[in-house]
């Protein structure tokens, strides 16, 4: 017989995880020296950041495609 995997859910969405993350990524980006560890960061949070602005329009076209029907 298998065991049932112990597995957690989340506390908070998504959305808010990926603010949170894009927020430290960038105030750690802030305490490093300029260099490649540092665009890495800044990098990352700007590609988190994007990922929020494309779910979001994609929430509100789903959102208005709701009430079109």
């Amino acid at each position: 017989m298998k065991k049932k995997r112990n597995r957690s859910r989340p506390t908070e969405p998504f959305e808010v995880r990926l603010q949170k993350f894009a927020r430290d990524a960038r105030a750690a980006a802030r305490r490093l020296p300029l260099g490649r560890e540092r665009d890495a960061l800044m990098k990352k949070a700007r590609q988190t950041e994007n990922v929020l602005d494309v779910s979001a329009m994609l929430a509100v076209r789903h959102a208005d495609a709701a009430n079109e029907r």
